[in-house]
């Protein structure tokens, strides 16, 4: 008997539908084919202990499973499920008539309990398209495929319950999600807040400036001035994701497998990797592709702590997915590309030592190993950082002052006011929402300048010897500065403002 099931592939953020055949006949043997990876291929071992353990059995004939379309290599133990029900409906121990009529994915363990499968999302939203009318998967992972409307999520616990399903002896009930309420319920307070912070008022105008425009930030300043501290808060002011972020956000981290029990992510992602991440951790790859760092922070921020002591090799992979807020991974058989639109916070010492320009502190590092220090990061990845700002450490009097600083919520207003009117300028554009995301072309549409204004660009470009991109990066700025205070268009002072946070490209850094 031939019965034909339906499991999911998921490669990048999407999925596609697979088409499992299985053919019962006279004989015997396990035919598998369809480009299976090892841990399908072994998957026979756990659906017939998880059979048996049931009451179920395997069949001692010839069995034939094909994996189609049998050109696309299917990996991972997820479609154990998919394969059992396969085979039982083949052997006529389960009513086989509405089994092609769902998705079914899910992990076996040998007593027939289902473990959690990655990509749930783009699974769900996939069975939609195709006209599916349900989902069968785990119950650990039907918070997060429950969300795609129109489509019955059933979240299951073991193989029995699938079996009772169709043999119409036990009623499963789809598991709803009221979308909005999730979402809404979600928006929690952040811990960390900028009323924790002590002075560093410059800074902390920096990081509003970086949240209104979405621009690239890099902090320097010796141990201990609050580098850390202020980044780790940055996603505090932040402008709440709309439900298009939230869905793409959460699409991502289904795939990546960390979304368990959870259902929509209303947070922006804060990603922190170590200095000893690799090149393929953070843009994405390996053997079987999964997102990296950059991806997972996609709608969110990537902090580098201590930036220079990332490999250079490392960090020069980041310079394209920068600049096209989207990272392609091409192998000889598939091209894959993951979104990473994320605003990248780093910060750095001045020095091996960390306190070059400190004039309270001995100088350690001589000019040789300062120029091998800083040379660790190069210009062009520089240049892709539209605010370069100094770190000062905050005075005793600040420290001890027990007057509270503004909280994130009141810069939160005023970043979200100003991404508002972002929105508006730019809703002609498809997945353009702010100043960060700007071209060439744009800038000199919305950023165009007055006689003094221009003077003054001059000027600074003349003297710190800036590149086109860096020209490009202060008109971004100054454009952000601008719409904060809700002005028309940019003046002067916007542009002075910008030109102050540009510190790497002064004379006495990097020259």
């Amino acid at each position: 008997m031939l019965v034909k099931v339906f499991g999911s592939a998921v490669f990048g953020v999407e999925a596609t539908t697979i088409t499992v055949e299985v053919n019962i006949d006279n004989g015997i043997g396990y035919h598998l084919v369809g480009l299976p990876d090892s841990a399908i291929k072994e998957s026979s071992y756990r659906i017939a202990a998880a059979l048996k353990n049931n009451q179920y059995h395997f069949p001692g004939k010839k069995i034939t499973v094909n994996m189609a379309p049998a050109d696309l290599r299917k990996e991972g133990s997820a479609y154990d499920l998919t394969l059992a029900i396969g085979i039982l409906a083949a052997s006529a121990q389960i009513k086989a008539d509405t089994v092609s009529k769902y998705v079914i994915m899910g992990e076996l363990s040998l007593d027939g309990g289902l473990q959690p499968i990655k990509g749930a999302l783009s699974i769900a939203i996939k069975a939609k398209e195709e006209g599916f009318i349900g989902l069968i998967l785990p119950f650990q992972n039907v918070k997060e495929a429950a969300i795609v409307e129109g489509l019955d999520v059933y979240g299951v616990e073991n193989v029995e319950q699938v079996i009772q399903f169709f043999d119409g002896k036990q009623d499963l009930h789809p598991t709803t999600i009221d979308t909005t309420e999730e979402f809404n319920k979600t928006l929690d307070f952040p811990e960390h807040d900028f009323s924790d912070v002590k002075g560093q008022e410059s800074i902390k105008r920096c990081m509003e400036i970086a949240a209104a425009g979405g621009h690239n930030i890099i902090l320097i300043g010796p141990p201990g001035s609050g580098k850390t501290m202020l980044a780790k808060r940055l996603p505090s002011i932040l402008p709440p994701m709309t439900m298009r972020e939230a869905l793409e956000t959460t699409k991502i981290h289904s795939v990546a497998g960390k979304t368990k029990d959870v259902g929509l992510m209303a947070q922006r992602p804060f990603r922190s990797p170590h200095h000893t991440a690799s090149s393929v951790s953070l843009v994405g790859g390996g053997s079987y592709p999964q997102p990296g760092e950059i991806s997972l922070a996609h709608n969110g921020v990537l902090f580098l702590d201590e930036l220079p002591e990332f490999k250079r090799e490392v960090l020069e992979v980041m310079r394209q997915p920068l600049e096209d807020r989207e990272v392609t991974i091409s192998r000889a058989k598939f091209t894959i590309t993951y979104p990473s639109s994320f605003m990248l916070v780093a910060s750095m010492n001045p020095s091996p030592g960390g306190y070059f320009n400190d004039p309270n502190a001995p100088v350690t590092s001589s000019p040789m190993e300062m120029q091998r220090y800083l040379s660790k990061i190069s210009g062009p990845l520089l240049d892709r950082i539209d605010i370069h700002i100094e770190v000062t450490p905050v005075p005793f009097e600040k420290l001890t002052e027990t007057h509270k600083a503004e909280s994130s919520a009141v810069i939160r207003q005023r970043v979200t006011q100003a991404r508002a009117i972002q929105s508006r300028r730019f809703e002609n554009f498809e997945n353009l929402h702010y100043n960060a995301q700007m071209s060439s072309k744009l800038i000199r549409e919305f950023c165009t300048l007055d006689d003094v204004s221009l003077q003054l660009l001059k000027t600074a470009m003349e003297r710190l010897n800036l590149s086109a991109r860096a020209y490009d990066r202060i008109l971004k700025v100054a454009r952000s500065i601008a719409d904060l205070e809700t002005a028309v268009s940019i003046e002067s002072h916007h542009i002075a403002e910008a030109i102050q946070y540009r510190s790497l490209d002064r004379e006495g850094w990097l020259g």
